[in-house]
């Protein structure tokens, strides 16, 4: 099993609008392409960044190939609709983990 992690600082004018969208619109795509099988967001507690709100996601996925699918078919059009719709106001990285338990 693998987790997709996208962690995300977003400021604090546009965070609650943002989790709206994150919920309603952009989770739903990303697990519609098939490629993961469900979606975890966590929000960071210690060491709170007076700029923005952090947030991580973690979307599970059972193989590497779905993973390595979504990140050449579907990332680069569903990061583009971000930043499209939210510009500079937020800023992400991801990474790839293996559950190794």
């Amino acid at each position: 099993m693998y987790i997709y992690n996208v962690t995300v600082k977003v400021d604090h004018p546009i965070a609650r609008e943002w989790m709206q969208w994150l919920k309603t619109e952009h989770i739903p795509e990303v697990i519609g392409t098939g490629c993961f099988c469900n979606a975890t967001i966590l929000e960071l507690v210690e060491n709170v960044d007076k700029e923005g709100a952090s947030f991580a996601v973690q979307y599970k996925t059972a193989n590497l190939e779905d993973y390595k699918h979504y990140i050449t078919e579907f990332a680069p059009s569903l990061q583009q609709k971000g930043l499209d719709k939210w510009g500079e106001r937020f800023i992400a990285f991801r990474t790839l983990m293996k559950i190794v338990d």
